[in-house]
């Protein structure tokens, strides 16, 4: 509470408040007698008066807002009292109380404590002439009292109206100056008539003193109850939770690869594969039901400096998009499948409370920030695009960003990122696999596994040039090696990354029944490009391209496959904050290596997809996200059926 206040008194008075001081100084003659000159610990010690004289906000004239002085206050456009009072004997009970209008941000930026400065003399204050009427008064409250602070630039600005709000706080600034003079031993530098004045004046005023007073008194009572309820003074608390509703229909049965058994549990049962006589085992599914699911994110944001950021993330959620039910192996949460129509944890369908992200960040200097943790997501730093950003733009697991980057989701290890001027930035990380639904009783999270490490297993190098011409414009280079390690003799699934879906083996002869895949890793590099340009104000246009080449081991046999995107945004599409995205895409292009495809090839065709979806606010915390998707060629089959996908999403975000 201590702080609180002592940021309150920083600053005594704003000059608007103080005209009515300049009154009854220069109308209440020897009030301010030779030789008397307040101190700054006289004025620090001044009480609840000072508090109320610096709990004024003015309102600003039109078209002023800017040039106003103002009491000190928060950097914050928000209400400056608290809209309750304690109840007699409590204060957690809380009863409201009317508000004081709150500041512009102009107003409360330059309330700020660095924002006012003390003057010791009238003639700091440049604006202040000898000609001007209340210059003896004022050079009186500078030089005698000490009870004047002036803007940076040494100016007063005291050409504006006063409310009888801000008269009764100056009034009660020098009803205090004047019991501190007399605590002081000093009364005989006060005269009777010039008590009486004030006197006469604190009795008009009386009812604005006392709503001063009461506010006051509510605003200590709510602090002191926010205090000690809050849950951390360093660590703040958001989260994220979506509610999908979600279907996905053919014409007719779609066909699918993936081991025997796996139509009635495409959840779990489609993490590996299986060749017959030599060709990746074919099977065939109908279509699923619909489905509604949620998942949350709970963010904890711990700062010890201010700068830096020690970020703490739980996920939970339960959804299995239906478009699953039609997957290849290798292809769960890809083609068609809404991002956050998902499962946090490692058992798909089981709300499992999990750790998502965990890293802590923090700034080298000003252009560079460091980014170190056993959980760093790779998303948060890398291949952003304005019309793809999950939360408000495209919302499928393809077209929110390169499905050919990353082999990692999250990773232990670390990123930096350096902002070399406006127009170019540099980010580059190393991190080893350790993604939260991936189990790592299977082997996954290889970067905390004795048996792999931070530097074997799966593991990714990244760097990423953006270059922006424009604060429209974004181009933005890409370069990804990647180590893939292989489970069951397999490479693919969820880190086959540039794959980028359905899983790779040493060729036919391998991967049947019980014989394994024949490969113990693969190295992989990765080449991306990443547009997005706001044309107008309303409309955009964005893409991508990527190419991955992977080599398998020890075979050294590759494998080529390509991706690309285009699409337009409609920023305040219908409503201000709005956006309509609408993308077509290639997720896979496979150009070399077919005959290692155990699954995820199909028949050779070619699977491509148009999507589109609407990011309507609903309010600053609540919003509704429509979207449909058809895909072509589903699971490289042309002989498939297009599947046609819906969602609605809602996003309540806090």
């Amino acid at each position: 509470m201590s702080s609180f206040n002592d940021r309150w008194r920083s600053l005594l008075l704003s000059p608007a408040s103080l005209w009515m001081s300049l009154f009854i100084a220069g109308t209440a003659t020897g009030l301010l007698a030779s030789g008397a000159k307040a101190s700054q610990d006289a004025m620090s010690a001044s009480q609840s008066v000072v508090d109320a004289v610096s709990l004024v906000a003015p309102q600003a004239p039109a078209g002023s807002a800017s040039t106003q002085p103002i009491a000190a206050v928060p950097a914050s456009p928000a209400p400056l009292v608290a809209n309750a009072v304690a109840l007699p004997g409590s204060t957690d009970s809380l009863a409201p109380v009317a508000e004081i209008q709150p500041l512009t941000v102009a107003e409360a930026d330059a309330a700020e404590p660095n924002g006012l400065d003390q003057v010791t003399s009238v003639s700091q204050l440049t604006d202040v002439k000898p000609t001007d009427w209340a210059f003896q008064a004022l050079q009186s409250l500078v030089e005698r009292y000490g009870c004047i602070v002036g803007y940076p630039d040494k100016t007063y600005r005291g050409n504006r109206a006063l409310s009888r709000y801000e008269f009764a706080a100056g009034l009660n600034a020098c009803m205090d100056r004047i019991n501190e003079l007399i605590a002081a031993g000093t009364a005989d530098l006060v005269k009777k008539e010039d008590l009486l004045a004030v006197q006469k004046l604190q009795e008009e005023f009386a009812a604005e003193l006392a709503t001063l007073r009461g506010r006051v008194g509510a605003l200590e009572a709510r602090t002191a109850t926010l205090e000690k309820q809050q849950f951390s003074t360093t660590t703040k608390l958001n989260g994220l939770v979506w509610f999908n509703l979600s279907t996905a229909n053919a014409s007719r049965d779609v066909t699918f690869e993936g081991p025997p058994g796996s139509v009635a549990d495409a959840a779990n049962g489609r993490f590996f594969t299986t060749r017959t006589n030599g060709q990746p085992t074919r099977q065939v599914t109908g279509s699923p039901e619909p489905t509604f699911s949620f998942l949350t994110w709970l963010t904890f944001n711990t700062s010890f400096s201010g700068k830096d950021s020690l970020v703490t993330q739980f996920t939970a959620g339960n959804g299995i998009t239906p478009i699953n039910q039609y997957a290849s192996a290798g292809f769960f949460n890809a083609f068609g499948a809404p991002f956050t129509d998902q499962t946090g944890g490692t058992f798909n369908g089981r709300s499992d409370v999990v750790i998502h992200d965990l890293f802590y960040s923090f700034p080298l200097n000003d252009s560079i920030k460091i980014t170190v943790g056993p959980r760093v997501n790779w998303y948060r730093h890398f291949d952003f695009n304005r019309f793809t950003f999950f939360l408000t733009g495209a919302s499928s697991f393809d077209s929110i960003g390169s499905t050919q980057t990353n082999a990692i989701d999250r990773g232990s290890g670390a990123v930096i990122e350096w902002n070399i001027n406006k127009q170019f930035r540099l980010a580059i990380a190393y991190l080893g696999e350790n993604t939260e639904f991936l189990p790592s009783q299977f082997g996954f999270n290889t970067s905390s596994s004795p048996a792999f490490g931070l530097f074997g297993g799966t593991n990714t190098s990244t760097a990423e040039l953006t270059f922006s011409p424009s604060q429209a414009l974004n181009f933005r280079f890409t370069y990804n090696y990647s180590r893939i390690q292989a489970y069951g003799g397999q490479v693919g699934g969820a880190i086959g990354e540039p794959i980028p879906y359905g899983y790779l083996d040493a060729g036919p002869g391998f991967s049947e029944g019980l014989v394994g895949g024949g490969l113990k890793y693969a190295f992989a590099n990765t080449l991306a490009f990443n547009f997005d340009w706001l044309i107008t104000p309303g409309f955009g246009i964005f893409g991508r391209y990527s190419f991955g080449n992977t080599n398998l081991k020890p075979i050294d046999k590759a494998v080529d496959v390509q991706s690309f995107q285009v699409g337009a945004g409609f920023p305040d599409l219908f409503k201000k904050g709005a956006l309509g995205v609408v993308t077509f895409m290639v997720p896979m292009d496979i150009i070399r290596g077919e005959r290692y495809f155990a699954a995820g090839a199909g028949d050779g065709g070619t699977m491509y997809s148009l999507e589109a979806s609407y990011f309507y606010p609903l309010s600053d915390n609540l919003a509704l996200v429509p979207a449909f998707y058809a895909i072509f060629n589903a699971n490289n089959f042309d002989s498939n059926p297009t599947v046609f996908v819906g969602n609605l999403r809602a996003q309540f975000s806090f």
